[in-house]
């Protein structure tokens, strides 16, 4: 596989390291976490939702924090008596640890989550602040006028 180097962004694009860091570790060829399988959909044009197949967890075994530009999943099994006597024929099911970290964009914000049927639905949603909305400028007033 053929590496690309993104050094020239850092020297080309002012007040962009974070875009570059995120393209440049995106480039690297790390292998990703299979566990748990997980849906992103576009429910509108500023509206997402992840959907991940937590089987055999409980809300009290999920946690979600949101930093920043980040959202961390994780999922800890509380073993409260670890049985020696089960034998498994097939264990498809899995009972591990998980931590899953999705970037999110500018402005997304998480709106909630609730766990139904084995599947952890977060909603998110992307809220643009009325500064950065575009703003219609009258020509020859100087005047701003609100877009709608």
């Amino acid at each position: 596989m053929q590496t690309v180097d993104l050094s020239p962004l850092y020297r080309s694009f002012i007040g962009f390291d974070h875009l570059a860091s995120l393209m440049d570790a995106a480039a690297r060829n790390e292998k990703q976490p299979s566990f748990p399988p997980y849906n992103i959909e576009a429910l509108g044009s500023d509206k997402y939702q992840i959907t991940m197949a937590v089987a055999g967890f409980t809300e009290q075994e999920l946690s979600l924090e949101s930093e920043g530009n980040a959202l961390l999943v994780k999922g800890e099994k509380q073993d409260k008596e670890p049985n020696q006597d089960r034998k498994f024929i097939h264990q498809g099911i899995a009972q591990r640890n998980f931590e899953r970290k999705f970037q999110l964009g500018d402005h997304v914000k998480v709106l909630g989550a609730e766990l139904e049927n084995g599947l952890l639905i977060i909603d998110l949603e992307r809220e643009i602040p009325e500064a950065l909305k575009p703003r219609k400028i009258e020509i020859g007033s100087g005047k701003l006028l609100e877009s709608k």
